[in-house]
């Protein structure tokens, strides 16, 4: 698909992202997801012989937003979604995947495990809950108008879905290694002859010899709980952890090249490709939107082969002059063109648009 900046790519690919994971990649905020002067955003989607339905409405008029998400007509939660449409997104906040937020790199892994493990989703929307409900008591114990008593029954839960979290991470860190060291000599052999590109977790909460993610997080809350009242938040657990990439054990964030870290960041989407598709032998939809313009021709040739052995691709371009010609051949065109009443889809000859 292509079309000028604007014309409505990137919410095409978001609908999709939508039915996959009840949630945009690109906002937090779904009232963002609302098109200006209306109150309601609604996706339909077919994902073989279910329909999922994603809605959401602004709020106003005395009644808070919300969202509603069903499969073939019945209520759902977004954490319920995981496996049902696989996909592996690439999109141009990634381009500061290593340089960027930890949150950017802790988003990454966390979409990639709850594809790949059926509960994660789920232990990590309870994790989120009892996050916001533990740092609320903080903030009031802090005022005074709680005791720490309380944080007992918090501080369960917490621990259980914390620790569940950080060793599902770092089992899937495990799976990834050889799928992102076979990716990275694909893209650059030359480079990865000498050097091995790796992920490594980093916690706050690193286990002592002997201890488990759950005793080594229980002992990091017991050291921080004073500090904790005092701010008002939770300063340890998986919310604060973060994946550092490194080539022959050196931080990319921290000497690497642009260059370098486009070829990562690619050998890691690359390697979600393999993971997913390892699952059960069904390769993922892969969404590109708009990167082909940040990668030179050597790197958008190593994609343009994966994405030519996937059953089904969606790529976003502001001009067809960004694929790689091979790609252009076997692709079929959709020009989007922005009008008054939204974003159209034009059937078009990729080879032919210039």
């Amino acid at each position: 698909m292509w079309g000028p900046n604007a014309a409505g790519k990137t919410s095409l690919l978001e609908a999709m992202v939508l039915v996959a994971w009840g949630r945009s990649h690109r906002t937090t905020a779904d009232a963002e997801l609302i098109r200006w002067g209306a109150d309601l955003a609604r996706v339909e989607g077919r994902v073989g012989a279910d329909v999922v339905e994603v809605a959401v409405v602004r709020a106003g008029a005395g009644s808070a937003g919300r969202k509603r998400i069903r499969v073939n007509g019945l209520g759902r939660r977004a954490a319920s979604l995981a496996g049902l449409l696989r996909i592996v997104l690439f999109a141009p906040e990634e381009m500061l995947l290593i340089s960027g937020s930890p949150s950017l790199r802790r988003a990454v892994i966390d979409q990639l495990a709850s594809a790949t493990s059926p509960v994660y989703a789920s232990t990590l929307a309870t994790y989120g809950r009892t996050l916001q409900q533990r740092n609320s008591l903080l903030r009031s114990i802090r005022e005074e108008g709680a005791s720490r008593a309380e944080l007992v029954f918090w501080d369960g839960a917490f621990l259980e879905a914390g620790a569940a979290i950080v060793t599902e991470r770092r089992r899937l860190l495990e799976v990834l290694a050889g799928p992102l060291g076979a990716a990275h000599a694909e893209i650059a052999p030359d480079e990865a002859a000498g050097a091995r590109l790796s992920l490594r977790y980093a916690t706050n909460a690193s286990p002592l010899p002997g201890e488990s993610a759950r005793d080594a997080l229980a002992r990091r809350l017991a050291e921080t709980a004073d500090k904790e009242v005092w701010n008002g938040s939770t300063l340890v657990g998986p919310h604060r952890d973060d994946l550092v990439f490194e080539l022959d054990g050196r931080d990319l964030a921290t000497f690497a090249s642009r260059g370098q870290q486009r070829t990562a960041i690619l050998a890691l989407k690359l390697a979600e490709l393999d993971v997913v598709t390892a699952l059960d032998g069904r390769p993922p939809l892969l969404l590109l939107d708009d990167v082909f313009s940040e990668l030179d021709p050597e790197r958008r040739s190593h994609l343009v082969r994966r994405i030519a052995a996937l059953p089904q691709a969606f790529i976003t371009t502001t001009t067809p002059d960004d694929l790689d010609p091979a790609l252009r051949a076997i692709a079929t065109g959709w020009e989007v063109r922005a009008g008054s009443g939204g974003a159209t889809l034009v059937a078009a000859d990729v080879g032919a648009a210039r």
